[in-house]
């Protein structure tokens, strides 16, 4: 199921008056497509945020402009303020409900490793699929997993409503034994190797 949202045209693209768009609580924004002349148009910024935390970044949004009919669109990219968690800018692209895309999909890893550390290089992963097939995310369980491992696309798991497009040896992450300044410390006095001890840490990122 799709989430509304209204927008209304801009014409004026001035920087004060961007400006003044983004003081009084709206967003600049340009809606485009495949065959489809872009629009210039400003959206509600609590509104749009709200999509982008509940329903990610791959959501079906249905945008209706000032005037003219709903569109089934994707939001294609966007700038941030972090500071001040506003969204400054967004492109929303037009989107074929009948027609397979491509696109990114962010890979979340689960549990904890039963020991070691989690360096996950890997955060998000190409897949094609049709556009209310797209999923907002990927989960991957790593409580099995332990030092020496490593989690490669290949482990995702199977879908049929989505084909991950990715290199099946790419690594998401792996599992790396804990390597902290104290462990080297105790290293160069003792002269032994250190003993590993205590629960695991992950560092994996959760998007």
């Amino acid at each position: 199921m799709s989430v509304t949202l209204n927008a209304m045209k801009r014409e004026d693209h001035a920087k004060s008056t961007t400006k003044q768009l983004r003081n009084s609580g709206q967003v600049p924004a340009i809606v485009y497509g495949k065959e489809k002349a872009s629009k210039s148009i400003s959206v509600d910024s609590m509104e749009l945020l709200k999509t982008v935390r509940d329903e990610g970044k791959n959501a079906i949004i249905s945008l209706t402009v000032q005037g003219d009919s709903p569109v089934d669109v994707m939001l294609h990219e966007y700038q941030t303020d972090n500071i001040k968690e506003q969204i400054l800018h967004a492109d929303f692209y037009i989107v074929n409900m009948t027609e397979e895309m491509d696109t990114t999909v962010p890979v979340r890893l689960v549990g904890e490793p039963e020991n070691g550390v989690v360096q996950q290089p890997l955060y998000e992963v190409q897949v094609r699929a049709m556009p209310s097939n797209i999923p907002t995310e990927i989960t991957v369980d790593i409580s099995t997993h332990s030092i020496g491992d490593i989690i490669s696309v290949a482990d995702l798991p199977k879908a049929t409503a989505y084909q991950v497009t990715e290199d099946e040896d790419t690594v998401i992450a792996s599992v790396l034994a804990p390597n902290t300044n104290a462990d080297m410390e105790g290293t160069e006095e003792t002269g032994e190797e250190p003993e590993f001890t205590g629960e695991a840490q992950s560092e994996a990122n959760a998007d």
